[in-house]
């Protein structure tokens, strides 16, 4: 099982993180040990079929978003995040093309791709 995945943010954009990852997408905001907290970004948990996932999102100096690499969130109802989503007014692609999988595409605050799926009926 993976402890966490980890994406990247500009400088100064925890207030967006924490709108996203916290009030859209229902994520806990976890405390940073304050050496790594100094750093800036932010880390949020959510549960996850299988087990809660933890999304850390870290500074980077010359931020460019992750439009390809994604984690991929293994979520319990997909149609109640890509309504979540699609009301906050963020991109919900469909994607039919993952044999025994629904899922959908989506991207955070900074324009990082995020995969969101669940098992086929």
């Amino acid at each position: 099982m993976i402890h966490h995945v980890q994406l990247a943010c500009p400088s100064d954009g925890e207030a967006d993180l924490r709108k996203f990852y916290g009030d859209v997408l229902g994520m806990t905001e976890l405390a940073k040990p304050p050496v790594l907290a100094a750093r800036g970004g932010a880390w949020f948990r959510m549960p996850a079929l299988g087990g809660d996932i933890e999304v850390h999102l870290g500074v980077e100096k010359d931020f460019a978003p992750a439009r390809k690499a994604h984690p991929g969130l293994l979520v319990d109802d997909l149609d109640a995040y890509a309504a979540r989503l699609t009301a906050a007014g963020y991109p919900v692609a469909w994607d039919d093309d993952f044999p025994g999988m629904r899922r959908f595409y989506s991207a955070d605050c900074h324009g990082n791709r995020l995969e969101f799926l669940t098992p086929a009926p």
